[in-house]
């Protein structure tokens, strides 16, 4: 008897702390693809401006330089590009985030639905209660 109330009750925590493991677990994996986008965008960014610095140290006279600028010129077309990239990759994850969060919710939502359902069928089968004088007129 003592084992069965154990296991209910470890069964019930179970179901309590499921959906915020779900969530917990989802918002992780999220925040870590996010993180990992993050650090390699970074890094691209870095290396670009890196070699602008690089190309810059270079210009020594007039043709250098106009060499450099068009090089400039190249350069903020393929910056533009790449974060318009990332603008619409970022994006992406968030859409998917966000589709997975709905999903999520509508699962613990059907859950929450078919346990009241059982709920209330397991209600339905007991005999009514006696109802309280308490507060109320009593006829005598």
């Amino acid at each position: 008897m003592q084992d069965k109330m154990i296991e209910n009750f470890n069964e019930q925590t179970r179901q309590l702390f499921e959906p915020m493991r779900k969530l917990n677990s989802l918002m992780l994996n999220n925040m870590e693809k996010l993180s990992q986008y993050q650090m390699e965008s970074l890094k691209r960014y870095s290396q670009m401006g890196t070699e602008r610095m690089r190309d810059a140290s270079e210009v020594q006279d007039a043709d250098s330089l106009r060499d450099f600028g068009a090089r400039q010129a190249e350069m903020m077309n393929e910056l533009s590009q790449q974060m318009m990239a990332d603008a619409k990759a970022l994006s992406e994850m968030s859409l998917e985030f966000k589709a997975e969060m709905e999903k999520l919710f509508t699962e613990q939502a059907k859950a929450m639905g078919e346990a009241a359902k059982q709920t209330s069928a397991a209600d339905s089968g007991e005999p009514a209660k006696a109802k309280s004088s308490r507060g109320g007129s009593s006829k005598s």
